[in-house]
């Protein structure tokens, strides 16, 4: 007992313990206390006499802040001496100081549950080991989640993550958990989970002894067992370097910390990471900083142009240097900048005694040097590294505690706070603290926000299901903020992007899914900024088709004539200007939901052509049922049946999946798609064929709404047992507990959702589907004070399935609950039972 109050006492006051308490737990500190006179604590645990000594620094602080009193460590001993012992003794009896601490522990327990103990950012850094994943997913990167062990705040303009993978490669996050060589801590712009790449970074990689500047020479061998993390702290010590390095950060910034075990030379490397060999790095030895840019290029369409803006970085050291230059490989050159050659940087070298701690303060942005210095005087300055991390463990705190879930199985909590925390990596803060930002698909010219911030990095195709309409709950107010921002991106390049990443046009994936988003937003109420110019972009998307430099750009929807000639995008087509070619069938459902998004926005701006003319284009899902199959099949213009059909392989016309799996996507009308099937019980037994067949792929985006769509069926307790299941199966706790490519949080939103008892089955109407929570309460913290409490009652430990639904005391009859309700808060009730409520 006495351990953990003392582990805990430690944990409340020292920031960096509290970022790495899960870690703590594992490797417990040997506290040993002698009661007879209280002598002296032993501690085990830190592998250095500089670690005990700033641990018990640690102590000593909480200890003053109960009775004024300080700690005394032996020299070269590994216990602590009380020389004030006999005033300790006069002053609080034992029992009376345990009391103390314990006190403090619950008024620490009152204000916050420290809900980043159960963050786990490792998860996803691993292949996936969950059932689904491992039938249905492609080799490479569909077996990874593709997430990093970010450190940042959320939606941040830079992750810090260590770095096992050099470059910016396409499908390679710079970390994975299985290498066993790290090369760097990276100031990273990779989109957390996704199969996309990293941009604008740099690395910051620790040397001891003999400067080595070649990849192959100055990696070193690490251990997991020597890392801890969390959303807000990092840390990993190097046995064979004797040298510790931490890392936290603020929304643009970063703050390094070096501590060397022993007396040694330290050189710090610093690689701006350019796959194209396009950057500048520049030492100014004499006022201890180091500066410099990334220049970033696009991807998809446009693949390897320039993007019009940098990825610009300012260190500051705070230790005199004793030597420096710049590198390209192993060459070594004594010039104070270096640019465009291969494999390249600038290094500076310390000499290091014993115990010393070497820091670095790191400004990020994507405007200028300017812009980077003034993100780093603004949001770090002169504070200490611990001040930094207190804030951002306060940040995270708060972010996560917005959800708080109470249950009995603390696998749950993990694997749902981990979700929350890669829910909330993005979209990503694209301006300074000035409101300055690159102009979007611009020639290297800077904008200014008026007001609020700019983003970037949508993940459309992906993150329009979940992920944005659990952030629509949760931060309306953010949401309004990246509407606005994507009505500027329309604004300054002419066209409302696809699937906006790296400032740029990209039309990755399919659909037109920017319009969704924008829809839902509009359509919850969340109107901050000029609609009408929202509209007018929206519809040009969808019924205009930009001129052959533009569209081969990246504006406009993709095979947008053959949609609107044929009612469907025939297999004629085969989109030639898209990096996902083909997928025929897959647009065409898509495109049908988003003109029905459209269509709404239309009637509440009175537009009623438009409205009836999308209205009815969002049943041109219809145009691809083939009755003799039951499924969604590719078309010739002529619409003969495009002759190859396997309902369980990928065909060209799907989008990374199968027939059985696509042919369920049409969230905006599953009466009109159970009617074409034969009505809602062949709509269910389609359903139950998927399953039974263990067809249903989890690990990606387009079948995320399928097992909720029991709900408009006669059966709506199969929805709660396949979610259920996939709740068990598809989501760990691991490294590798994540079914596919997270994609930017979407598939943790998908956790999220199904957890509380809910999903948006279509995303744009407001109304979420309800299946029976994963916890016994959840408490959602709302705008205005608002709180939305959501509890289950149980007739035995186990139960799953619904009996009976209350909201707000009354019985409850429908299968779904609506946004604006939500967000006046209340009282959602399930009882639950053993057995389905046939």
């Amino acid at each position: 007992m006495l351990v953990n109050i003392f582990a805990k006492a430690m944990e409340f006051f020292n920031p960096r313990l509290i970022a790495s308490w899960s870690s703590i737990r594992s490797v417990r500190p040997r506290l040993t206390v002698w009661m007879t006179g209280l002598r002296s604590i032993t501690c085990a645990a830190y592998p250095t006499d500089r670690e005990r000594h700033a641990e018990w620094l640690f102590l000593s602080e909480s200890l003053r802040l109960a009775r004024k009193v300080s700690l005394q460590p032996l020299p070269g001993s590994r216990s602590v001496h009380f020389p004030f012992l006999t005033k300790v003794t006069r002053q609080v009896n034992l029992t009376k100081y345990l009391i103390l601490i314990i006190l403090l522990l619950l008024t620490q327990q009152l204000s916050s549950q420290n809900l980043i103990q159960y963050v786990q950012p490792f998860s996803g850094t691993a292949p996936s080991t969950t059932t689904a994943s491992l039938k249905h997913s492609e080799a490479g990167s569909e077996k990874n989640a593709n997430t990093i062990p970010a450190v940042g705040l959320p939606f941040a303009m830079t992750q810090w993550t260590p770095q096992t993978r050099t470059t910016e490669i396409k499908c390679q996050p710079p970390y994975f958990y299985k290498d066993s060589l790290l090369s760097g801590f990276r100031g990273s712009h990779w989109l957390s989970g996704s199969c996309t790449q990293d941009y604008g970074s740099f690395t910051i990689m620790p040397v001891c002894g003999k400067l080595k500047t070649g990849l192959g020479e100055y990696s070193v061998p690490f251990s997991h067992g020597n890392e801890t993390t969390s959303p807000a702290y990092y840390k990993l010590y190097l046995p064979a370097q004797q040298l510790s390095t931490e890392i936290t950060a603020t929304p643009r910034c970063g703050i390094m910390q070096f501590t060397s075990a022993k007396d040694d030379s330290l050189y710090l490397l610093i690689i701006p990471n350019s796959d194209q060999s396009k950057y500048f790095v520049q030492l100014d030895v004499k006022n201890g900083v180091a500066w410099g840019y990334n220049t970033v290029h696009r991807i998809y369409q446009g693949w390897g142009e320039q993007a019009g803006f940098n990825g610009w970085f300012y260190v500051k050291i705070e230790k005199a240097v004793t030597s420096s230059g710049t590198f390209s490989g192993s060459k070594i050159f004594s010039a104070d900048s270096i640019s465009n050659k291969k494999d390249a940087g600038a290094f500076v070298g310390f000499i290091m005694k014993k115990g010393e701690q070497l820091r670095i303060r790191i400004g990020t942005s994507f405007s200028s040097l300017e812009g980077a210095k003034k993100n780093l005087a603004s949001e770090i300055g002169s504070k200490s590294f611990d001040e930094i991390l207190t804030a951002a463990n306060k940040t995270w705190e708060e972010a996560l505690a917005q959800v708080t879930v109470q249950g009995k199985v603390e696998k749950d909590k993990r694997i749902f706070y981990t979700a929350l925390y890669h829910a909330m990596q993005h979209p990503r803060l694209f301006s300074d603290v000035d409101g300055t930002y690159p102009k979007f698909a611009g020639n290297y010219e800077l904008k200014k926000m008026a007001d609020g911030n700019y983003y970037d990095d949508f993940s459309m195709w992906d993150i329009y299901r979940a992920q944005l309409p659990l952030l629509e709950i949760l931060k309306p107010a953010l949401t309004n903020e990246w509407v606005s921002s994507l009505v500027l991106k329309g604004e300054q390049g002419g066209w409302l992007p696809i699937f906006p990443c790296w400032n740029s046009y990209t039309a990755a994936m399919i659909g037109d899914h920017v319009t969704a988003f924008i829809a839902s937003a509009y359509n919850n109420g969340i109107r901050n900024y000029d609609v009408q110019k929202a509209y007018r972009l929206m519809r040009k998307n969808a019924f205009e088709t930009a001129n052959p430099k533009d569209y081969k750009n990246g504006m406009g929807r993709r095979a947008l004539p053959s949609y609107l000639k044929y009612g469907f995008i025939p297999m004629e087509d085969s989109v030639p200007e898209a990096f996902h070619k083909k997928e025929q069938v897959s647009r065409t459902l898509e495109y049908a939901f988003d003109d029905y998004a459209l269509s709404l926005v239309a009637k509440g701006l009175n537009k009623t052509a438009d409205y009836r003319e999308l209205q009815q284009r969002s049943l041109n899902y219809k145009n691809l049922y083939d009755p003799t199959v039951g499924m969604m099949r590719g078309r010739y213009a002529n619409r003969k049946w495009f002759e190859s059909f396997h309902p369980d392989l990928r065909e060209s016309y799907i989008t990374e999946g199968t027939p059985r799996q696509y042919s369920f996507y049409v969230p905006h009308d599953v009466p009109g798609l159970a009617k074409l099937m034969g009505g809602t019980k062949q709509l269910e037994n389609a359903l139950d064929s998927l399953f039974t067949k263990n067809e249903y792929w989890h690990g990606n985006e387009p079948g995320h709404q399928i097992p909720f769509m029991y709900n408009f069926t006669a059966s709506p307790w199969k929805t709660q047992q396949q979610v259920r299941k996939i709740l068990a199966e598809e989501y760990s706790d691991g490294p590798g507990g994540l079914s596919g490519n997270d994609d930017a949080g979407q598939m943790s939103a998908w956790y999220i959702f199904a957890a509380m008892g809910l999903y948006p089955v279509d995303p744009v109407s407001g109304a979420y589907q309800l299946c029976s929570p994963l916890f016994d309460k959840i408490s959602l913290q709302l705008p205005e004070n608002k709180k939305l409490e959501i509890v289950c009652t149980k007739k035995r430990e186990g139960a799953v399935y619904i009996s009976g639904v209350k909201w707000n005391g009354k019985w409850y009859k429908k299968y779904s609950i609506n946004y604006s309700d939500i967000m006046k808060g209340g009282k959602l009730e399930f009882e639950l039972q053993d057995t389905p409520a046939k």
